[in-house]
């Protein structure tokens, strides 16, 4: 069956780090776009970045360049966010998806893992 699993989410101070995981299960993440994507409550989902199956990242909110990185381990069949500068505007549900040509046209997506900046 194919998965995507978030995990590295939780509560941290204004400022702080978080590395979220994006795991895979039932497929091979190899050759394939993943993008994570976000929502807070009350406002949109928005498309945040995405890696392509060469590695290279697009960006597609100005908010997180600079302070997010998106990598991936193929050989662990995961992808990774790293966030930096953490703001309480950032606070969201954060989920990885399948993205495969990285245009922002998720075909499959992760159930999420929670992010809560907050002093």
């Amino acid at each position: 069956q194919r998965q995507l699993v978030e995990s590295g989410g939780g509560l941290v101070q204004p400022g702080g780090s978080l590395r979220l995981s994006c795991a895979a299960s039932g497929f091979s993440l190899e050759n394939l776009g993943i993008g994570w994507f976000r929502q807070a409550p009350e406002k949109e989902r928005e498309g945040l970045l995405c890696i392509s199956r060469s590695g290279d990242a697009t960006y597609y909110q100005d908010s997180v360049k600079g302070r997010f990185t998106i990598s991936r381990d193929n050989a662990k069949n995961t992808v990774y966010l790293q966030m930096n500068s953490l703001n309480a505007e950032d606070t969201a549900m954060y989920h990885c998806v399948l993205d495969t040509l990285c245009r922002r046209s998720p075909s499959y997506w992760g159930r999420g893992t929670q992010v809560t900046v907050s002093s």
